[in-house]
């Protein structure tokens, strides 16, 4: 199977680097003139599909805000990801899991075995009980053609005092996660399918992300407060491998779908003028 790697490396190419997410918080499905509920999470949910889903390279579903609908929650989560992957788009779950063993191996299976009813193309997972501990994920997604985003530096101003902690071997947290990972793409053409969580809030950190050879996720952009321009400041050198990601400032446009795509535009130009300067 082809890697996750070089899907989202065909994908940027030809439709550009950008993820946009789908996050059906209260406050979103209020301003829509949605119901906080399952009917409104689903007309939430298939309106954004219908208005970026063939334009958009990556698609970001938050899993946390169809899960608290319950069972009926996941049935329109599971939904929105066969709408997606049938209007082309790569589907990138943000769940955030992290587990040891068995648990880390269920983790994977939900998420990226094909016989799965939730199978996606790629997950977000917390590193905090140690890279190895994820170690069945990474190697389901290798055997499937999956990809995992693993958190390193986020845009949250609590995780600083994690994953800028100190080690004994002098590396920050956040380095170590880095270096483990770029491990996993050690000779990975033309991208690895291991990528990183990189807040585009966290300003220049002395972090080196030279050798990831994989995707840089940056979420932070927009309603968070970061512009396409820093950038620059966070990724330096790595430019080329970011994966800018947007939501509540494309989220807010709707629910007209045609403001929804003028909105995933202007932010895909922002961010292919900064992207495009790093390969001049």
């Amino acid at each position: 199977m082809e890697s996750f790697g070089a899907r989202l490396h065909r994908a940027v190419t030809e439709r550009g680097p950008l993820c946009v997410g789908i996050d059906p918080h209260p406050g979103l499905l209020a301003r829509w003139g949605l119901t906080d509920d399952v009917d409104g999470l689903d007309r939430f949910s298939r309106t954004v599909v219908e208005a970026l889903g063939d334009r958009v390279a990556v698609v970001k579903p938050q899993s946390a805000f169809f899960e608290r609908f319950g069972s009926r929650g996941i049935a329109v989560l599971e939904s929105t990801i066969r709408q997606l992957r049938n209007a082309g788009t790569l589907v990138l779950l943000d769940v955030k899991r992290g587990d040891i063993g068995s648990t880390v191996a269920a983790y994977a299976s939900a998420y990226l075995d094909p016989s799965s009813t939730l199978y996606v193309d790629a997950v977000t997972a917390s590193p905090y009980l140690g890279v190895g501990s994820l170690a069945p994920m990474f190697d389901l997604a290798a055997a499937h053609g999956g990809g995992v985003f693993v958190l390193a530096l986020t845009s949250n101003p609590e995780g600083a005092a994690v994953q800028r902690a100190a080690g004994a071997d002098g590396r920050t947290v956040a380095q170590t996660v880095i270096d483990e990972i770029s491990q996993l793409n050690q000779g990975a053409d033309p991208l690895g399918s291991f990528g990183l969580v990189v807040g585009a809030t966290v300003g220049g950190t002395g972090h080196d992300l030279s050798a990831v050879n994989g995707p840089l996720l940056a979420p932070g952009l927009g309603a968070q407060g970061a512009t396409a321009a820093d950038l620059r400041t966070v990724f330096g050198s790595s430019l080329p491998a970011v994966l800018p990601s947007y939501s509540r400032e494309v989220l807010l446009a709707g629910p007209d779908p045609t403001a929804l795509r003028a909105a995933a535009e202007r932010a895909l130009a922002d961010c292919r003028t900064v992207l495009a300067a790093a390969t001049d």
